[in-house]
């Protein structure tokens, strides 16, 4: 019996597709003069960076390419492989290169090898002994070497929406001859399944092992309250806080109330939240409402002492607030010209007029002459160095209104 269609292999590994035309969700990169579509029409393996969420095709198409290249397929887990397992794949290869056979390595989670044992792949990629397939949750700008990466072409892989997870699942109803199936509950299982279709083929058969009619209340029941799909250390803890971030700056409140919520959903930091707000009160707000600072301090403070769940009233008053408040970067900006400024000329001699003048010897030679301590005292000279006397930093702007 093939093992890909026994009853005891998991329902996600029977449904599997075998060709790209049964692929769905990722119309991107398959299709008519599609990146995916034209390596196999081409039938030149080229390596590949698969980068993508969880349960999107990463693995299902790498095992298509090996079949339609004819190629002797090879998965590693970057989790558990040892120096051995790459040792044996390259041995292995050898001996498909002397037959003639392609030899096509699959690395899932290739992000999980450090930068030595991603470099040992390189002369053997290079070569052509080895063709290539990586799979990453990762971005690979940060997560794969630069060699490795100039040397594979990356395919975005994305969630899949809620139609393809809702006919993949449907198709495997079929495939099941399973009739005890309301079709709401086919729909409920696609929206908790965050677009990872792996998990909603899972959720499926956890609720056909029961024997019972599948309604929506079972499947609730059975799968419960689905986690966020955010991860703490990745590219989703960046992208949430760059859009809440975005959002706050933008005025829109239901937007910057939403990605707070997915965060905290997800199990982020609050302090973590707490501080780019105090850094977006700054950097954003700035001049145009100088009480923003002290209420991102306070909220900080907050979240320290009371902690979750009733952070998250707090972080959502500060955010909305922040949200609505007037922008102005003009002190932020100001701060960047005089970074660079500073770099450019830090040998610059400062101005004798305002120097201090610790000594009698400083006095005489005219450190701080003319000076005088006094509140609104000006001195009739430049507090800049002479080569930059006429530079401006600071440019007062418009405060930009809330929508």
């Amino acid at each position: 019996m093939d093992p890909q269609n026994s009853p005891r292999q998991p329902l996600a590994e029977r449904m599997r597709p075998k060709t790209l035309a049964d692929v769905l969700g990722q119309d991107q990169v398959i299709g008519d003069g599609k990146i995916l579509t034209e390596i196999v029409k081409k039938k030149e393996p080229v390596n590949l960076i698969f980068w993508g969420p969880p349960g999107t095709g990463k693995t299902t198409l790498a095992r298509i390419l090996a079949t339609e290249f004819d190629a002797d397929f090879i998965e590693l887990s970057a989790v558990t492989a040892h120096k051995s397992d790459v040792e044996a794949v390259v041995e292995r290869a050898k001996q498909n290169w002397n037959l003639k056979i392609r030899t096509l390595l699959f690395v899932d989670e290739i992000h999980r090898f450090n930068k030595a044992q991603q470099d040992a792949f390189l002369p053997h990629v290079e070569s052509g002994l080895i063709t290539l397939i990586g799979a990453t949750t990762e971005n690979p700008s940060f997560e794969v070497t630069p060699a490795l990466l100039s040397r594979s072409r990356v395919v975005v892989l994305k969630n899949l929406d809620q139609e393809s997870v809702l006919k993949i699942l449907q198709r495997a109803a079929i495939k099941e001859s399973r009739s005890n199936i309301q079709a709401e509950s086919l729909e409920l299982i696609s929206q908790l399944s965050n677009g990872d279709a792996r998990s909603a083929l899972g959720d499926l058969e956890i609720c056909l092992s029961l024997g019972q009619k599948i309604t929506p209340s079972l499947v609730l029941e059975v799968v419960g309250k689905k986690v966020i799909n955010y991860d703490k250390d990745g590219d989703y803890h960046y992208d949430t806080i760059s859009a809440f971030i975005k959002s706050m700056r933008g005025s829109d409140v239901d937007a910057t109330l939403y990605y707070l919520a997915r965060m905290l959903e997800g199990g982020e930091d609050p302090k973590f939240i707490a501080r780019r707000m105090v850094i977006f009160a700054s950097e954003d707000i700035g001049l145009a409402g100088n009480g923003a600072l002290s209420l991102a301090v306070s909220a900080f403070q907050a979240v320290e002492r009371i902690g979750m769940p009733e952070s998250g009233i707090i972080l959502s008053h500060i955010a909305v607030a922040l949200a609505k408040s007037k922008k102005d970067r003009s002190s932020y900006d100001a701060w960047n010209r005089a970074k660079e400024l500073a770099r450019n000329t830090r040998n610059l001699p400062i101005p004798l007029g305002i120097r201090n003048a610790s000594t009698k010897l400083m006095e005489d030679l005219g450190y701080a002459k003319g000076y005088k301590w006094e509140a609104g005292f000006h001195h009739d000279i430049s507090y800049l160095p002479d080569e930059i006397k006429d530079q401006k930093l600071y440019f007062p702007n418009n405060p930009l209104s809330s929508k």
